[in-house]
């Protein structure tokens, strides 16, 4: 899975991968320091791009004071501050902090002076954007472009550092859209299998499955460990998510609460399958259009190579999406951001749209890239938006990912990027046992052991091989944040890290994301017998995130002000009782699976899922951990947290 976005570490990011002083590449010209994809390598060229093929790229500029806006925004942000929640609007924050006219003017100058065409600038002044031919961008920029093979994808890059004229260069943070990096990025759902892309293809769910955990076992087939196990539940319903993280109870419901929801295109059938969703599933909660509204940017008319985003498996993560938040909080309103593309600076003009306007006081985004291993230039282009959010007084939540450590995929531990970034909040993922009652009977952290039961035997045996996992880790680019101190143990601060250095830790908070224990979601799909409305069970941390800020909205709404970045309150309320502490649970659910994925007509599969799966780096433990945070929200106590 991947993922992508976020700062923290102050002008410690910023000069020491893009605003210090570059190096000299030519006379007269500076190198934009990490600007060249590692994956860019002799071994992994393909060919060389179509010097007449045309791309849009985004120079993002500097603040004019970047320690003061980071000191601006942990003020607002700090329960312990004076200034805590006196936010800045869109237009202070463009009058205090914001690259000034000059700046603007020079590199729009210097853009059109090299053939390209300059492009509209943002209401708050955080990039330049110009399109041009692969020729053009070539020379503008002192590099060559060609194609290299990642990830069994051919995208374009850099052969080398980015440069610039040398006078624009304590101006410029770095250039988003010259490479196709950002083409890396996926949703962060899953329905339990394999792969993480939502289906285009139709899928439902098998039975036997239990309408809330524990409610059906299975008795028929051979015992896992020793034990006859509970049928998976069916997917849990809107009804049962608000009681059992108990927002059902507190006579507010999200209302004066916008939660924006940034994904790539737009399903054509999003809000009817919500507003289905809505009717058949909680009545008495409706989805109304008055509620909804999209801003959509227009497609991009060229994909290269065609058709590597997946729109079909973003679809499914934009229904999920907006139907988890309306579950959580049924009053809030919800806008839809779709980006034109999965690529270049498509998602980052979404996300900054939204807070240059301060179109929304929630953001939830549920993608992402496996690791960090991203150019110095998205990191700083997503951290400058969210810096600004935190000025505003926007919370901004990605999920964590959802490959556990990353060991499976990357081969060593690695944290996931953009939930790595501390001026945004992480959200982890659970397995989530709703009884009867519709309380919560446990939560345990979500890493998931897959046993396929064969012939009788369940292979492997306990506790079966990973699948799936809330993902978790300590980064390596982002020092420590001063509102994890005395709370994230030194041990896991120091995980990755060179000599006594500590570093950021994720996730933050969690929330259920566990398939296995999943939700309940309805999506226009594609059948053997035609396209429809139908319904499944699924999970991811793509489901936490939107889950995690429904809450929020609800928490917005009953204390009548907006929380903003709320990682300095959170931290502080770390180990009171308005956090539930997620700690191990050893348990395992029975899933049958039709073969085919719509009915049995190719048979069943039957399969064993451990609950917090043990044998990887990360782990689920008393207090903090860096499964699921410093827990999940525990009914009104987070409710009427500061």
């Amino acid at each position: 899975m991947r993922r992508a976005l976020t700062i923290f570490c102050s002008a410690a990011l910023a000069a020491a991968a893009v605003s210090a002083p570059p190096a000299s590449a030519a006379q007269g010209r500076a190198v934009i320091p990490l600007s060249h994809p590692l994956w860019a390598t002799p071994q992994t060229k393909v060919a060389d791009t179509d010097p007449a093929s045309k791309l849009t790229f985004r120079v993002y500029l500097a603040m004019r004071d970047q320690q003061g806006a980071e000191a601006a925004a942990r003020a607002v942000s700090d329960p312990a501050s004076a200034d805590y929640q006196k936010y800045l609007t869109p237009d202070q924050v463009r009058e205090r902090f914001a690259a000034d006219d000059g700046t603007v003017s020079q590199v729009r100058n210097w853009l059109s002076g090299s053939g390209l065409t300059v492009g509209d600038l943002p209401a708050n002044k955080a990039y330049v954007e110009a399109t041009g031919t692969a020729g053009q961008v070539s020379k503008a920029f002192g590099v060559q472009l060609a194609k290299y093979r990642v990830d069994n994808r051919v995208l374009r890059a850099a052969d080398k550092e980015l440069s610039l004229p040398s006078a624009l260069a304590k101006n410029v943070l770095g250039v988003i859209g010259v490479d196709q990096a950002t083409q890396l990025l996926k949703p962060n759902n899953t329905k339990g299998t394999p792969s993480d892309v939502p289906p285009g293809p139709g899928f439902r769910n098998a039975g036997p499955c239990s309408d809330y955990y524990g409610q059906k076992i299975d008795t028929t087939d051979p015992a896992y460990g020793g034990e006859h196990l509970p049928y998976a539940p069916c997917g849990y319903k809107p009804a049962q998510l608000r009681s059992a993280y108990g927002v059902d109870r507190v006579g507010a419901a999200g209302a004066g609460t916008t939660v924006a929801i940034v994904d790539a295109f737009a399903s054509p059938t999003l809000y009817s399958d919500a507003s289905e969703y809505a009717r058949r599933n909680d009545p008495a909660h409706p989805l109304t259009q008055s509620q909804f509204s999209e801003q959509v940017f227009p497609a991009n008319p060229v994909l290269e190579p065609p058709n590597q985003c997946d729109a079909a498996g973003w679809y499914g993560e934009q229904t999920l999406d907006v139907e988890a938040v309306h579950a959580l909080a049924p009053a809030a309103d919800i806008l839809y951001v779709g980006s034109s593309d999965c690529q270049d600076a498509s998602l980052d003009t979404a996300l900054n749209w939204i807070v240059a306007g301060h179109k929304a006081d929630i953001i939830s985004n549920s993608y992402g890239d496996s690791g960090e291993n991203v150019p110095a230039s998205s990191i700083v282009s997503f951290s400058q938006i969210t810096i600004q959010a935190a000025l505003e007084g926007i919370g901004v939540y990605f999920s964590s990912g959802d490959s556990g450590d990353n060991a499976a995929v990357l081969g060593h531990p690695a944290a996931d990027f953009p939930a790595s970034g501390p001026w945004s909040t992480a959200v982890g993922g659970t397995s989530l046992a709703v009884g009867p009652d519709g309380k919560r009977m446990f939560e345990t952290g979500w890493e998931t052991g897959k046993s396929v039961l064969t012939n009788g035997a369940y292979n492997p045996g306990p506790p079966g091989a990973f699948q799936a996992g809330a993902g978790g880790g300590t980064s390596v680019i982002f020092k420590e944040p001063y509102y994890q101190k005395n709370v994230v143990p030194d041990a896991l601060a120091k995980q990755n890290q060179k000599g006594n250095t500590k570093g950021r830790v994720v996730p933050d908070v969690s929330a259920v994301a566990d398939p296995n224990t999943g939700f309940l979601v309805g999506q226009t799909q594609t059948f053997p017998d035609g396209a429809y409305y139908d319904q499944y069970r699924i999970g991811g941390t793509s489901l936490a995130s939107p889950v995690f800020a429904g809450i929020m909205a609800v928490a917005d709404s009953l204390a009548h002000h907006h929380h903003g970045f709320i990682n300095p309150s959170l931290y502080a309320s770390a180990g009171s009782a308005s956090l539930y502490d997620v700690t191990h649970v050893e348990g395992a659910v029975e899933r049958v699976d039709y073969a085919n994925q719509v009915d049995a007509s190719k048979g069943l599969i039957v399969s064993a899922r451990k609950l917090d799966y043990p044998n990887l780096t990360i782990h689920t433990t008393p207090g903090y951990d860096n499964v699921t945070g410093v827990g999940s929200p525990n009914g009104l106590a987070f409710l009427l947290r500061p």
